[in-house]
This record gives C-alpha cells, sequence and structure tokens, in this order.
C-alpha cells in the first residue's frame, strides 16, 4: 500500500476529526488532506515529480506531515533533516540527496549561506561533473513572511489549485523516504525506504481509523527520526489526534498530556527520567495516558520500574529497531511490564525488563556469529533481521549497502544473546565492545550495573588503550549528590569514590568486566534520541 492512501483512508472515515494539534491550531483529517493535496499541485508547478528529493528541516510542526504527504502524492522522496545540523552537515547531507526542493526554518536560513549556489547538486541530470547548486527559488520558507523576496509556505499553499488532479503510480517497493543516519565515521549515509517499510508496518500493528474510537497521541521525538516518522503516520492511518510538540521540555509536556487527555506517548529514557524528575511531576494529573512506547535508547531498569509504579495506569511498551529497519522489529509488550506473581515470576520479569523483548511476527530475527551462522542460545551475536519493511540500500552508496544487506538480511551492528523464551538482550554496539585479555565486555551489563548504585544518576562505559590487556574497562558517571558543577575532586563526587563504585561493580560482576577507574562528570553527552554519543566519551576521556 502506498503511503499517500493512508491519509485518503483516514479522511474518509473521519474526516471532522482533528488530525494535527499543534499550537492553538487544530488541523482535520479532510482539511490535512485538503492541504496536502494543494501543497502536492504547488510543487508539481515547481516541477517537482517522481523520484525527485523535497528536503525540509524545521523543529516539529504540521507542515512536516503535509509536506510528507504532499511528497508522497507526487511520488517524489520525502529527505527530513536533522535541524541540528552545522553548515558542514548540513551541505554534506544536501549533497547527497540533491533536493529539488528545501523547505526549511527562517532560523536555519543562516546555515545556507555557503549552501546556495555552491556546489550543491540540485538535478538528477546534471551528470557528475555539474556544479549546479540551490537556488534561492527553490527554497521556501516555513515560517517566515517573505521580506526577504523568497518564496514562504503560506503564499505557496494560498497560490495553489484546489483541484484534485494529481494520482500517484508509486509502486510498493519504490522509495518514499530518505532518512539520514550516521555512520561510524560520522559520515551520514541515506537510508532508503519504501512505502511499503512504513505500511506493512501499519497494516501489521495498527488498528485503522475508526468512527467510534478517539485517541490522541502526544509526538515528541523529532520527525527527521524514524520513530518520529512512524509514529506520525501511525497516527493519521489509526485516526489518531497527533498532539505536535515541536521539541520536548518536560513541563510542557505534562501540561499537553493534561490538557488535551492524551492517551498515547513514545517517550525515549531520558526524557521519561527528566519528567518523573521534574519538580512538578505530581501536580499534573496524566492519569489519561493508556500506553507510553519507550525506545531509541537503552532503558535504565531502575528507571522503567519507577515508572511503572509512578504511572499506574498506563501499559508500557518497549519498542526496538533502527533507521535500517523502518523502526520496530522486536518489542516488549505490557504484561512484560506487569510486576506481579510470585517472588520467582517477579524475578523473571525483571531480567525481561533489561531485554528488548521478541521479534514482532511480520519479522525474522537471528543472532549469528562473524560467518552469519546463528550462535547457540545465550550466546552474544549480531543482531540480524528481514521482511518486507526493510530498506531497500543506502542512497547510492553500494559498498555501504552491501556490508549492511547480505543474503536479504539486514546487519544492524547491534550484538546480543537470546534466551531460551525467545527474549533478546542487548550487548552493545559491535563497535562499543570492549575486548580485554582476549575476553569480550558488554558495555550494556556494566552500565545496568552502575545504574544501579543509589548515587548514580547515570552511567556510560568505554574502553580506554591498556599496553597489558590490550582494553580496559573505564566508566564515565554522573553521580546523584554531585550535580552539576558539584565539585568533583580526587576522585570524589558528592561523597561517591572512585574506589567505591569499582567494589560495587566487582560485587555484582566477574573480575575482567568490573570498570578500572572511574570518570566522574556533570551530564554525558547524548543526540536528541537520548543515545549516548560513545564516539565523544572516547574522545574526551579515552586516554
Amino acid at each position: 500500500m502506498r503511503t499517500s492512501e493512508i491519509l485518503m483512508i483516514s479522511g474518509a472515515i473521519v474526516p471532522d476529526r482533528t488530525a494535527i494539534q499543534f499550537d492553538d491550531d487544530a488541523i482535520s483529517f479532510m482539511e490535512l488532506q485538503q492541504r496536502s493535496n494543494r501543497l502536492a499541485n504547488a510543487m508539481a508547478d515547481q516541477g517537482v515529480g517522481r523520484g525527485d528529493r523535497v528536503a525540509f528541516m524545521q523543529v516539529n510542526c504540521n507542515q512536516a506531515i503535509e509536506v510528507y504527504f504532499a511528497t508522497a502524492q507526487l511520488d517524489a522522496i520525502y529527505v527530513p533533516i536533522n535541524f541540528r545540523a552545522k553548515t558542514d552537515e548540513l551541505e554534506k547531507m544536501l549533497e547527497i540527496a540533491q533536493p529539488n526542493l528545501l523547505f526549511i526554518g527562517e532560523r536555519y536560513l543562516s546555515l545556507m549561506n555557503s549552501g546556495v549556489n555552491s556546489g550543491v547538486n540540485c538535478s538528477e541530470n546534471a551528470g557528475d561533473g555539474a556544479n549546479k547548486g540551490i537556488t534561492t527559488e527553490q527554497i521556501i520558507i516555513l515560517d517566515g513572511d517573505g521580506s526577504d523576496g523568497g518564496q514562504t509556505y503560506d503564499g505557496l499553499l494560498a497560490g495553489a489549485s484546489d483541484d484534485d488532479k494529481i494520482f500517484p503510480e508509486a509502486e510498493d517497493d519504490d522509495t518514499t523516504v530518505i532518512m539520514f543516519t550516521a555512520g561510524t565515521t560520522g559520515v551520514p549515509k541515506g537510508v532508503m525506504l519504501t512505502h511499503d517499510s512504513f505500511s506493512s508496518f501499519l497494516l501489521s500493528t495498527v488498528n485503522p481509523a475508526d468512527p467510534d474510537i478517539e485517541e490522541s497521541n502526544l509526538l515528541t521525538v523529532p520527525l527527521y527520526h524514524i520513530a518520529g516518522l512512524q509514529a506520525a503516520l501511525a497516527a493519521v492511518y489509526g485516526g489518531r489526534t497527533l498532539i505536535v510538540m515541536r521539541q520536548f521540555e518536560a513541563g510542557e509536556w505534562m501540561g499537553l498530556v493534561q490538557e488535551h487527555r492524551a492517551d498515547r506517548a513514545m517517550l525515549v529514557p531520558t526524557m521519561l527520567k527528566q519528567v518523573m524528575d521534574n519538580p512538578r511531576f505530581h501536580e499534573f494529573d496524566l492519569s489519561s495516558l493508556d500506553v507510553i512506547t519507550y525506545g531509541a535508547a537503552p532503558m535504565p531498569v531502575e528507571v522503567i520500574r519507577r515508572a511503572i509504579q509512578e504511572f499506574p495506569g498506563a501499559r508500557f511498551i518497549n519498542a526496538f529497531g533502527q533507521t535500517e529497519t523502518a523502526s520496530t522489529i522486536t518489542m516488549l509488550p505490557p504484561e512484560d511490564h506487569v510486576l506481579e506473581g510470585t517472588p520467582e515470576e517477579i524475578q523473571i520479569k525483571l531480567k525481561r525488563l533489561s531485554s528488548i523483548g521478541k521479534p514482532l511476527e511480520d519479522v525474522e530475527v537471528q543472532i549469528v556469529d562473524a560467518d552469519g551462522t546463528v550462535v547457540a542460545t545465550g550466546e552474544v551475536g549480531e543482531i540480524v533481521a528481514r521482511g518486507s519493511r526493510m530498506m531497500s540500500g543506502y542512497w547510492r552508496e553500494d559498498a555501504a549497502t552491501q556490508a549492511a544487506l547480505r543474503s536479504g538480511w539486514i546487519y544492524t551492528g547491534d550484538l546480543g544473546y537470546q534466551d531460551e523464551d525467545r527474549y533478546i538482550f542487548l550487548s552493545g554496539r559491535a563497535k562499543d565492545f570492549i575486548k580485554r585479555g582476549g575476553e569480550m565486555v558488554s558495555p550494556e551489563e556494566v552500565e545496568q550495573v552502575l545504574m544501579s548504585h543509589p548515587q548514580v544518576d547515570d552511567a556510560a562505559v568505554i574502553g580506554i588503550p591498556d599496553n597489558e590487556w590490550g582494553e580496559e574497562v573505564r566508566a564515565v558517571v554522573v553521580s546523584r549528590t554531585g550535580g552539576v558543577g558539584g565539585g568533583i575532586i580526587g576522585g570524589l563526587s558528592g561523597g561517591l569514590s572512585e574506589e567505591e563504585l569499582m567494589q560495587y561493580c566487582q560485587d555484582k560482576l566477574a573480575s575482567f568486566k568490573r570498570p578500572r577507574s572511574v570518570i566522574f562528570v556533570d551530564e554525558l553527552p547524548r543526540n536528541v534520541m537520548g543515545k549516548v554519543l560513545k564516539r565523544d566519551l572516547r574522545d574526551q576521556h579515552g586516554s
């Protein structure tokens, strides 16, 4: 199924229901379809057609969703860009994607100073040696008034025809999105996702719009991320009202849940922790929340145990996936978050809380060794997956595609093991694994132990060079009692010492796994999805 049909279906079933709530604006499904149709006509008049790329750079907003559906209607390819990108990063992504149009927030225009007419090739037919850059006419300002003479989004819509004259002809396996993900070298790669990458997930996991069932979903994760875009499309297909936040802020999030009586939300672990740590947490009525999905980064067991207590009426879901797999491939369902039963049963469930659950029914997942052979139960290997929703490859990156796609399987780069009940437990990224004296140390395992210490607020583990053992384990820790600017002196942070923490780990881990050094910091570097930037940690604390 083409993704453009998702909006058509909901627009027919629940036309008057609010599709998007953004600030004080409520846009119905009928209005969303009309605005997307008008935008598609305007883009067609600008020369956008099948296979052309349309880039988008802005914080979360209704226009991001409108531009996606208009692009899909034209059989063109949507290219969401991280709004935190710097000039060099933006230029690299535009050089790779070569968009015909760029929708951009006014605040980011300064990044384009050296990008306009500077060798960013926007024409697919221009040839390898061409030097055709993005022109002013190809830039659409999303929130400006056009005083500088540039095209504006509202002006584009106002001048467009309402005629429903564009009929998509794309096949299910045609590319509809190029989404950038950074490789181990930091160079972005464009992940090609097809219509089927999205529709197969929706058809297998989301019920279509129902006139008798009204739900709302609070969107906090960025729409340039696979989790954000999948959540938006799931809301549209399910006929749910999507409450859009520009960017996450704990106080605002709680206020929106209370104001709109939100049923659903997705939070990355750091967001969930920030909500519960907010001094006003218990002042808000968050009882409307029925489903809280989390993922995108490892969830400390202590954080999810606390969340289960603080949100007694909510069902929790751990969704695991990555851009290359078009989001979720494994899930830990709500029933595994219910900590009831005999002491033995509760211990089993507590263990499973540190897992990523089981593979979804429409996805094959295996744990394999370096030769691609399935490993034994309990043995660590690389997680691989295959199914209709996987990426078709990296945009114009044949070598990278061949490295990641082998015999139909996506090699995720994540290491893990599967227990006798098919629950999968992460061991870390392959590139982050620590090799100490011939033994392999899982950063995830050590980090979970560190996070269980009552005085540890956050922790990450890296390997540092060692002449005797090859690598040694180093912990980088944020102390609960240290606080920002807490004055870290002589291996102490608010009363927590390096020796105490290393001894704590030695009591819970095999000797070769325990940290041999601890660095106390005010905070860990994380991306917007809550993942610790291990490359930055190694640069700062790896010697």
